[in-house]
């Protein structure tokens, strides 16, 4: 069988999908951009899939893989298009999903809103078991109950079922049994258990976690199997592989399984990239910034690492107010996003002022420049009329923008209505994105102890470079990076993220009577499972003779606790680098917790008690490099890679001046210029002013230091 040299990343956005398609071989990297099809998203990937065929004729057969970015999951549980879904639970926990954690978001608003259940409560039923704490068996499943249980819901019309018992956790015989049952009742429902989805103390978001899996289960397993069958359609043979939240890579199959492990599966690529890039140019404060159509998504990296969280909320009803959305008990890459985007819309406020975003225009209709229904002046719409954007090399040339349109709509529904000029308006809502951004950023990085003066901000995303230099200025951040291909980023780094599952258990006990034996036996059994959910994924893929591939390619396991002082209502996760537990002592595992808790905190309680809460394992396999591509040709004249002028805004001169337009296809190691400047290529635009120097590495990255008061 012929040699499989390339790699797809395909990632769906709120407004665009990205293509990359990378050649293991040599390098070389070809992208490809196109509005995404919010109704199919699967016919964006075939439509792009296809055009890309035009120029690089018949790579899909030597496909090796497409690694596959959504935003099916979260979109469809935002606006409640999942399957009608059932829950069996406790007698006596039927409501669990209206009480949650009992927490007021809004402490002093009588009238704050929280979001509804995805399960509504007349398709919420009860069994009259009961297992206690430790678990052991207190009130046994009657098999006649549950059967009469399951055919109510049946009768109801349901799709897909979720199955939440108490304590399951520590025994889920009864889950179990649940689940034997619905199989056998009614094959073609969709079934979820709290054990495989979420084995993990802490009721409300176990139950939450598990329905939102069953409710996005059928729609998932459908769109999944859908894009398998079109990719195939094309003469694709190779495997389709999804990103996770968690910034791993898994299989269709898993995917479909676990679809809640997918919600953030887009956003995470692009901070895996900047990851990479952290490692790759040894920065150890990275804040890496993307920004698309719909929102800017961010994530300070720190030693070349990024931090992943345990939870994050979903279908907020207030967007950016936490704790007004639904919880998700799942890991996920620490991102901060913002309703930012080339897409937001700008508009007067009902206190008379300007306000741009959270609300987007996306893909359909767009800002009013597409040209394509949009009437809303938005943040592209200001970007193009500020001269930052080129109407006629947008996306290179193959889509054109209306600059009069823009002008008209930021006159009439911004400028008039506030009195003032249609610049002055314009460079408002440019600014203000900014001002929205810099002021989330600031918040975010100072929670992660990190300081704004000295990150490099990494720029991803068609909007991401158009802004960074403004985000930059406010952050008081004294360097940019701009990698090639900024424009389709998250798409390139799911080439850099490994193949990975992370799994764990709840068990709770005291360190003081902790069995160690016990402990690396939760290990053991958690280790066994994440292999077997890795080695599958190997089996089924093939190497680049077409032979199946070995299943002795070494596995990787990061262990880790969530540990707290007995009584705490929140834990801390300590990493374990011992492979045998039982090789540490209890004095070994206190002065783990103390050292990452004081670090946390600033100081410990040496005298109180801690308690084990989870296990946790993280299962890898062995990363497949990316390798960049160094730019051969050196010593050009800088004259070659300009462009010519174009009059832009400037902020400091508040005036229109003559920012110098480069090719940055022609730009080559060792040049070096000073802004104002324009940086187009056919994905993004980097815009710097006039304080800027700008200097090219050997694989085309752009560094830009900027002088800060």
């Amino acid at each position: 069988m012929a040699k499989k040299v390339y790699r797809l990343g395909c990632d769906i956005g709120g407004t665009f999908t990205d293509f990359v398609l990378l050649n293991d071989q040599t390098g070389e990297i070809k992208t490809y951009k196109c509005l995404t099809t919010p109704k199919d998203p699967s016919d964006a990937v075939e439509h792009g899939i296809r055009e890309m065929e035009k120029k690089t004729v018949g790579f899909v057969q030597n496909l090796e893989e497409v690694i596959h970015g959504t935003t099916l999951v979260i979109n469809s549980i935002i606006e409640r298009k999942g399957a009608r879904t059932g829950l069996i639970t406790t007698k006596g926990f039927r409501d669990i999903l209206e009480i949650g954690r009992s927490i007021r978001y809004s402490t002093y608003d009588v009238f704050a809103e929280f979001p509804k259940p995805l399960i509504p409560r007349h398709l919420r039923v009860e069994v009259d078991e009961r297992i206690r704490s430790d678990g052991t068996v207190i009130k046994p499943l009657d098999p006649a109950e549950a059967k009469q249980v399951v055919r109510t819901l049946i009768e109801m019309g349901v799709e897909s079922i979720a199955v939440c018992l108490i304590n399951s956790f520590e025994n889920p015989i009864h889950e179990r049994m649940l689940k034997e049952i619905i199989e056998k009742e009614a094959p073609g429902i969709s079934v979820s258990i709290s054990y495989q989805v979420l084995p993990q103390i802490k009721e409300y978001e176990r139950t939450s976690t598990t329905v939102t899996n069953a409710y996005v289960k059928p729609l998932t397993g459908k769109y999944l199997s859908k894009l398998a069958g079109r990719l195939e359609g094309i003469g694709f043979k190779g495997k389709l592989f999804i990103m996770l939240s968690s910034g791993g890579v898994t299989s269709v199959e898993t995917a479909a399984q676990f679809p809640v492990r997918i919600i953030e599966s887009g956003p995470t690529a692009a901070v895996i990239a900047g990851q990479y890039y952290g490692r790759l140019f040894n920065i150890s404060e990275m804040f890496c910034f993307d920004m698309g159509g719909t929102t800017a998504k961010s994530c300070l990296i720190q030693k070349g690492v990024a931090g992943v969280v345990p939870t994050f909320e979903v279908g907020r009803v207030q967007r950016f107010m936490k704790g007004s959305g639904l919880t998700i008990q799942v890991p996920v890459v620490d991102l901060m996003e913002i309703g930012a985007g080339g897409g937001s819309i700008a508009k007067i406020s009902r206190m008379g002022t300007l306000q741009v975003g959270p609300e987007s225009s996306g893909a359909d209709p767009g800002p009013i420049c597409y040209g394509i229904g949009g009437t809303d002046p938005c943040v592209t719409d200001a970007d193009l009329l500020l001269g930052y954007l080129d109407e006629n090399y947008f996306l290179g040339g193959e889509m054109k923008l209306d600059k009069e349109g823009a002008r008209r709509g930021v006159e009439e529904k911004i400028a008039k209505p506030l009195g003032v000029s249609t610049i002055q308006a314009t460079w408002g809502i440019h600014d203000l994105i900014n001002e929205t951004m810099a002021a989330a950023a600031k918040t975010h990085i100072a929670e992660k102890g990190g300081n704004p003066k000295i990150v490099t901000i990494v720029a991803f995303g068609g909007a991401g470079p158009v802004h960074a230099y403004g985000l930059a200025k406010k952050l008081g951040a004294p360097r940019l990076l701009v990698p090639p291909n900024a424009g389709v980023g998250s798409a390139l780094g799911f080439f850099t993220a490994p193949r990975a599952f992370d799994l764990l258990r709840s068990h709770k006990i005291s360190l003081a009577s902790a069995n160690f034996n016990e402990i690396e036996k939760i290990f053991r059994e958690l280790e066994v499972e994440a292999r077997q959910i890795l080695l599958k994924e190997v089996s089924e893929r093939e190497d680049h003779s077409g032979k199946p591939k070995s299943t002795s390619e070494p596995i990787r396991f990061e262990r880790s606790l969530d540990m707290r002082f007995v009584g705490q209502g929140s834990e801390t996760n300590v990493p374990i680098l011992e492979e045998d537990f039982t090789r540490l002592t209890k004095s070994d595992v206190r002065r783990l917790f103390d050292e990452v808790y004081e670090k946390l905190y600033g100081r410990t309680y040496p005298d109180s008690e801690v308690e084990f809460f989870n296990f946790k394992i993280r299962a890898s396999l062995p990363e497949q490099l990316l390798r960049l591509p160094k730019i051969e040709q050196r010593g050009r004249p800088l004259e070659q890679a300009i462009k010519g002028k174009r009059l832009a805004y400037s902020p400091v001169a508040k005036d229109f001046i003559h920012y110098t337009v480069y090719d940055r296809y022609k730009l080559s190691p060792d040049m070096k210029f000073l802004g104002p400047a324009i940086i187009e290529e056919k994905e993004s635009t980097l815009v710097v002013g006039e304080d800027a120097s700008i200097a090219i590495d050997d694989f085309g990255f752009l560094w830009i230091d900027l002088k800060n008061e």
